[in-house]
């Protein structure tokens, strides 16, 4: 009998992924099918960043670079940092890796060991437990609620910190749930974490998905005791509709980026040239792609809400970021179940929520057309009337 590592045999696969990989089965048998299931912008990469990738192409910038990115982009992503979250990063605090997921992955592993704990609120992104698994510590999880927007209060924070307690995985705007944590919230995480000298890893790639007239805010800005103890992760997926150019980074203390920038020698080793290529075309040009692509998801979302307003029992909280509109299909049944079956009798992909560590809800994201929005939840509509008779 073939023997796995332990702490592999317990991943879990993705759920996201499998879901979206059945819908995709099923488009190439010619069903219409309707997605919601993908964590990833429908707009196309903006035109001169691809020309940026293919003048790489044609000039020979196709060999190896140092592991954890080009000097260029790293001298970029830290005036990023500087000009739009207030943190003071050198080229030398930065690690390039093969996507956000990638970067935290790292993070993790180079900040966890066996027998520690690793704070995880839910609902929580699904690769989150799995990453801490692997590295063999613990997720220990601190379950939100509806009514509390789905965010920790520092009340929780305190009671699940132990002895044993490394560290805090924060993602603000959230996947799944859309929540965003103010200035004020942060700083009360931020406190508590600085007095039990709890490290935090902060999510921010949704940071330019934000749909309020306050500013994004990163933890690590709040203070030099918090900045010390915190990776900052981000990436250009998500702002710049870049999800399969794999670019990602993490910022932090010297230290702890130079033992990942030595896990990644190990691992992947850099980068693909050309898409740090394209990701230094990125940072550089103006942010009017972004703006249209926010401005849209937004009118997106509010439409999505309304159309699910008109289905019986089910409820979400108003995301204020990101594009995720997470719904409470609770009294439909599990929410695997309901997933399957609205994927296989009227062909739209959702995504369970227990794999976010939320039984009863379903994640549907806006990124398709509001036509497409529109006939998707009409579907779903009809499969519950149809059901409750």
């Amino acid at each position: 009998m073939l023997k796995i590592n332990a702490r592999i045999a317990h991943v879990l696969g993705s759920t996201t992924l499998a879901i979206t990989a059945r819908a995709n089965e099923l488009k190439a048998q010619g069903v219409d099918v309707v997605s919601f299931a993908a964590g990833e912008p429908d707009f196309d990469t903006p035109d001169h960043i691809k020309e940026a990738a293919v003048k790489a192409i044609n000039g020979g910038f196709t060999k190896y670079t140092p592991s954890s990115g080009t000097e260029e982009l790293r001298t970029l992503i830290c005036e990023k940092l500087k000009r739009d979250n207030g943190l003071e990063y050198k080229p030398g605090q930065i690690v390039v890796g093969c996507g956000a997921k990638h970067s935290i992955f790292n993070a993790v592993m180079v900040l966890c060991d066996a027998g520690e704990e690793v704070i995880i609120p839910a609902p929580y992104w699904v690769s989150y437990p799995e990453m801490v698994k692997v590295a063999g510590a613990t997720p220990k999880y601190i379950q939100t609620t509806q009514a509390a927007n789905f965010k920790i209060t520092p009340d929780q924070l305190k009671a699940a910190i132990t002895p044993r307690t490394k560290l805090l995985i924060l993602n603000s705007p959230s996947n799944p749930t859309g929540s965003v944590y103010s200035r004020k919230e942060l700083q009360a995480i931020a406190d508590i974490c600085v007095d039990h000298k709890v490290y935090v890893i902060s999510d921010d790639i949704y940071e330019k998905l934000l749909y309020t007239n306050e500013p994004f805010v990163s933890i690590a800005s709040l203070g030099k005791e918090i900045f010390d103890q915190t990776i900052t992760i981000n990436g250009v997926s998500k702002a710049y509709s870049m999800t399969g150019w794999r670019i990602g980074y993490a910022a932090g203390p010297a230290e702890i980026m130079g033992y990942m920038k030595n896990l990644q020698d190990h691992s992947t080793s850099n980068p693909t040239s050309i898409s740090q290529k394209a990701a230094v075309a990125a940072l550089k040009a103006p942010e009017d792609s972004i703006k249209a692509m926010r401005d849209e998801f937004k009118i997106r979302r509010d439409l999505m809400m309304s159309l699910i307003d008109g289905i019986p029992g089910v409820s979400y909280i108003k995301p204020e970021g990101a594009f995720y509109l997470f719904c409470d299909f609770s009294k439909y049944g599990p929410c695997a179940e309901v997933a399957k079956r609205i994927l296989d009798e009227v062909n739209v992909a959702v995504i369970p929520g227990d794999g976010f560590g939320a039984e009863g809800y379903l994640r549907l994201t806006f990124c398709t057309s509001q036509e497409r929005i529109r006939e998707g939840v009409r579907r779903i509509k009809e499969w519950i009337l149809t059901r409750s008779k």
